[in-house]
């Protein structure tokens, strides 16, 4: 009997999704949810949506507003303005609705522009080089490595740090804090879990008090240095904003790309047979890239709050409900992908939601590709002989989710 020959009640797979085994693979659960259609309503007080059009249209629409704005907590969570983490996310652009969104996105949006993008391009190599050379040197006696830890977290902060101006040498040492702050994404039963976040985010901002206090007195090359000087001459953004952000940047651009860029060497490593055309033919890496992010995404789920009454796909959604974008499962979606559970490079217009879409499409996709398609040809250059170790664990995560560890040997 198949995996969705049984059906489930959607309340009940999302039960599932949320358990430890169904955040190690959550993909037969979207398909449970799937046989409900393309939007599963609960008795029109919750939808779960898997349909690609239907997440398309619900990241674009005005009637759809972000559930982790501040003015939407306070109506769905009495009590938030106590955890750190949660206080402090409310206050970037990526988790806040209009008009904050669209002033904060103004700010810092240009700093990602095409053309600055591919400025960075030295500083990606360089990075680049870098944490191969680290790698070599972790693998050297040929024991696994552990290419979360040796591999895509410090080529990932290696990169935005460089970007904000935080120095290499205290690098290392945010990783434990940054996989606490993603926790204020999960949902969450008990706010005592939060603890941990907490306490990160309280840290985290006095450490950018402090880099604002220093760059300021002593301005660099760094996008920061640039931000505080804007941002002193225009009025329009103050230190708490400017905080909050490089907050943001600092986690998004790190988790994020660590967990693509873990994915996509997985995926690479298990289809050897595609490292020839990996290491020679860019064009076929930058399919490649795409078709990870749609088959293995890093953001699994978005959530978000309808801001009015509206019909969705055929359905009554009132002002207040809240929708759950299965963005992992939208990637899957066989109205949208011929063959979806098949992996295919060479995927033609394909167009994953992994980044979201409208006006919060990531900030930062130009780069994440770019960071990708710089190193993962050259890794397999370097180390034709690399395999899995092992199959990989994942952390207790669904909406941002990525491996805990992937053993691998260099060869």
């Amino acid at each position: 009997m198949s995996q969705v020959s049984v059906l489930r009640e959607p309340l009940d797979i999302i039960g599932h999704l949320l358990s430890f085994e169904g955040k190690q693979d959550p993909y037969p659960l979207y398909e449970q949810m799937r046989v409900h259609g393309p939007v599963a309503d609960v008795a029109g007080a919750h939808f779960f949506v898997t349909g690609y059009a239907e997440c398309a249209w619900a990241l674009r629409a005005s009637d759809v507003l972000l559930s982790t704005d501040a003015g939407v907590q306070d109506l769905r969570l009495p009590g938030w303005r106590e955890h750190a983490s949660w206080v402090w996310l409310t206050r970037n652009m990526l988790f806040s609705n209009d008009p904050q969104h669209a002033r904060l996105r103004r700010f810092f949006g240009n700093a990602f522009s095409a053309q600055r993008v591919q400025a960075m391009r030295g500083l990606v190599e360089h990075q680049a080089e870098a944490v191969l050379d680290h790698l070599a040197a972790a693998g050297a006696d040929g024991a696994p490595v552990d290419l979360v830890a040796e591999f895509s977290y410090r080529y990932a902060i290696g990169i935005i740090g460089g970007l904000l101006g935080v120095p290499a040498a205290d690098q290392p040492g945010m990783r434990s804090a940054i996989g606490d702050i993603t926790l204020a994404l999960e949902p969450i039963g008990d706010p005592a879990v939060l603890a941990p976040g907490d306490a990160a985010m309280s840290r985290l901002a006095e450490y950018f008090h402090a880099l604002l206090a220093r760059l300021r007195a002593e301005p660099g090359p760094d996008m920061t240095s640039a931000w505080i000087k804007a941002a002193d001459e225009s009025g329009d953004v103050t230190d708490e904003d400017l905080v909050a952000n490089l907050m943001l940047l600092l986690v998004a651009a790190t988790e994020a790309p660590q967990d693509l860029l873990s994915n996509t060497v997985r995926l690479a490593l298990e289809h050897p047979h595609l490292h020839d055309r990996l290491r020679a033919d860019p064009e076929f890496v930058a399919g490649f890239l795409e078709e990870s992010y749609r088959f293995d995404p890093a953001v699994q789920v978005l959530n978000r709050v309808a801001a009015t009454d509206f019909e969705f796909f055929g359905r009554a959604v009132t002002a207040g409900t809240p929708l759950t974008l299965l963005i992992a499962a939208a990637n899957r979606d066989p109205a949208r992908f011929p063959d979806p559970l098949v992996f295919d490079p060479a995927r033609a217009e394909n167009q994953p939601l992994t980044m979201s879409a409208g006006s919060h499409y990531c900030l930062g996709a130009a780069l994440a590709r770019m960071s990708v398609t710089a190193v993962l040809p050259e890794l397999l250059r370097r180390f034709p002989g690399m395999t899995l170790a092992g199959p990989g664990t994942f952390r207790d995560q669904i909406v941002q989710r990525g491996h805990a560890e992937l053993p691998v040997v260099l060869g």
